[in-house]
């Protein structure tokens, strides 16, 4: 009998529901959802999230049926969150909204989108995707009456902007001015860690991407099959899954290799995690947060084998010649968009005009910033061609 069918009660270090530290807003809680069900329901039902089918993992979005968006990305680290998440008898449901909701913040062409972003901003106050997500979800989505943004729990608020570690204190980088900002009327500890859930949430990230990537990488052909056979963790499970299966075609090897990787790393992930939380004996969700350390990792033999798959992905995938292609026509898209409505508001459409009458340079570019930055591959590709009369974009 799997135990795991059965749902256990929490641990004592993992987030409860009822014991929320609260909204920055005070409403009636539902009478049957949890809050962090209500946090969750509310990403799930925001225009952010919508807009994620059609934001680029890698490929743009019109270069294949198969490959992963934003969004497929978002359910798959979901669905590991939550696997994580009741194995380690933490709150599925929080693990699974801030999987839901990491990516919210990401401009449209993923990492090249962003970068470019970071430039245009540099003078104003910078871009950052994590604080970009907190912006979205505090004051862009505009759903209800009585607030902007979706006046999400603590908790969940403070996983999005934690999920990678503590925002101050030794080894940070510079606060993003929008994290800053929120956390003037609503504290989210940004010198600690976040919950155990959180973690959880950021590892499954790691785990959905290096798999996925090895396998839309295969699809597209930025690098062979034998090549993949030679990489570390990736041709171990190859070697296992044809030894089992040998006479498998190559598609079906690759689905079952992938599947039985995730599986190794959840369960790498899981060991790690509870040796840690045995050193640590947290009492509460308190004393994880207060930890020296990040507590949901991978062991240091996984990390070895990851950091060689990750520097294979990079230079044969990330930065291939024809990924490189479309990430040069995107760079142009977003920045000619950007200069354009800078120097010329009145083509901004009359909602986000509105936004920036009588404002300052910098609130004028953070107004241009989130235009920009909520655009999905394809909006942005056809407001260039609208602008500059121009043919496809990409």
């Amino acid at each position: 009998m799997n135990l795991l069918s059965f749902p256990a009660p929490l641990a004592p270090y993992a987030s409860k529901a009822a014991e929320t530290r609260g909204r920055l807003h005070s409403e009636r809680e539902s009478e049957t959802r949890t809050a962090f069900q209500r946090d969750r329901d509310r990403v799930v039902h925001s225009i952010a999230f919508r807009r994620l089918k059609q934001k680029t993992q890698v490929f743009v979005y019109h270069e294949g049926d198969h490959y992963r968006t934003r969004l497929t990305h978002s359910l798959e680290v979901a669905q590991i969150s939550r696997s994580i998440a009741r194995t380690l008898q933490l709150d599925e449901d929080l693990a699974e909204c801030v999987a839901l909701a990491h990516d919210l913040g990401h401009p449209p062409f993923g990492h090249t989108g962003e970068e470019v972003l970071k430039e245009c901003m540099a003078a104003y106050d910078g871009f950052d995707h994590n604080a970009q997500t907190l912006r979205i979800l505090t004051k862009l989505e505009r759903r209800h009456a009585a607030f902007d943004g979706l006046n999400l729990t603590w908790e969940t608020l403070e996983g999005v902007v934690k999920h990678n570690g503590p925002l101050i204190g030794a080894g940070a980088g510079p606060l993003p001015a929008a994290i800053a900002e929120y956390s003037e009327d609503h504290d989210l500890w940004l010198d600690s860690f976040a919950g155990l859930e959180a973690q959880v949430a950021a590892i499954a990230d790691d785990i959905a991407y290096n798999n996925h990537d090895v396998d839309d990488g295969l699809r597209a052909g930025l690098f062979s099959f034998d090549e993949a056979r030679e990489l570390p963790l990736v041709g171990a499970s190859i070697a296992s899954v044809e030894k089992a299966y040998p006479d498998a075609p190559r598609d079906i090897v690759i689905a079952e290799a992938v599947s039985a990787l995730i599986g190794e790393m959840i369960a790498d992930v899981v060991a790690e995690t509870r040796a840690r939380l045995e050193e640590l004996r947290p009492q509460d969700a308190d004393g994880v947060r207060g930890a020296d350390s990040q507590t949901v990792a991978f062991s240091e033999p996984m990390r070895e084998r990851l950091a060689g798959l990750r520097a294979f992905l990079h230079e044969n995938m990330y930065r291939h010649y024809k990924v490189n292609r479309v990430r040069s026509r995107a760079k142009r898209i977003v920045r000619a968009l950007f200069d354009l409505f800078l120097a010329e508001p009145e083509t901004l459409p009359s909602e986000w005009g509105e936004r920036q009458e009588g404002q300052s340079d910098a609130r004028r570019a953070r107004v241009i910033c989130d235009y920009i930055a909520g655009m999905t591959d394809r909006y942005a590709m056809r407001e260039y061609e609208r602008l500059f009369g121009v043919g496809p974009a990409l």
